[in-house]
């Protein structure tokens, strides 16, 4: 028996695509998404359609976005914009919200959303301040410094 992937669990492209399109509802609509809306162009239709086509493949379906783009290069293809700590919460508010809206298993929906926050952390470009710490350049665990292995 094969296991299912997370694209046929999540209701194939009809699921994906509904997935998408509720996740720009959010970020179009929630005053809690205003800044990482401002990231993006004033029509959201052809993010969109690159998010269908990258989560399409990134949940295990077919790969549209290497299709038609080539590799993803997420973080590259994110450096022109300044991504820090609040944008990538808005990000996830957005997308738990849309996940939260879909008819999925819940250990599902905490898989993808753990997921998803790794993708988005990996996005920040930003030199975050750390109160105890100082300037911190790149996201990691705050304690590692503290304690060197």
């Amino acid at each position: 028996m094969t296991e299912s992937t997370p694209y046929e669990l999540i209701g194939g492209e009809a699921g994906v695509r509904e997935l998408v399109d509720r996740f720009y509802d959010y970020m179009d609509s929630e005053s809690e998404a205003g800044g990482v809306r401002d990231l993006h162009a004033k029509s959201l239709r052809a993010s969109r359609e690159k998010l269908f086509m990258f989560l399409s493949g990134w949940l295990g379906g077919p790969d549209l976005y290497v299709q038609k783009h080539g590799h993803p290069m997420l973080r590259r293809r994110h450096l022109p914009f300044a991504i820090n700590k609040a944008m990538r919460d808005q990000w996830m508010y957005c997308m738990n919200k849309a996940l939260a809206d879909m008819p999925i298993d819940g250990t599902l929906r905490a898989r993808l959303s753990q997921a998803f926050m790794a993708t988005a952390d990996h996005m920040r470009n930003q030199p975050e301040y750390d109160a105890d710490e100082g300037l911190r350049i790149f996201p990691g665990p705050s304690d590692a410094r503290k304690n060197p292995q």
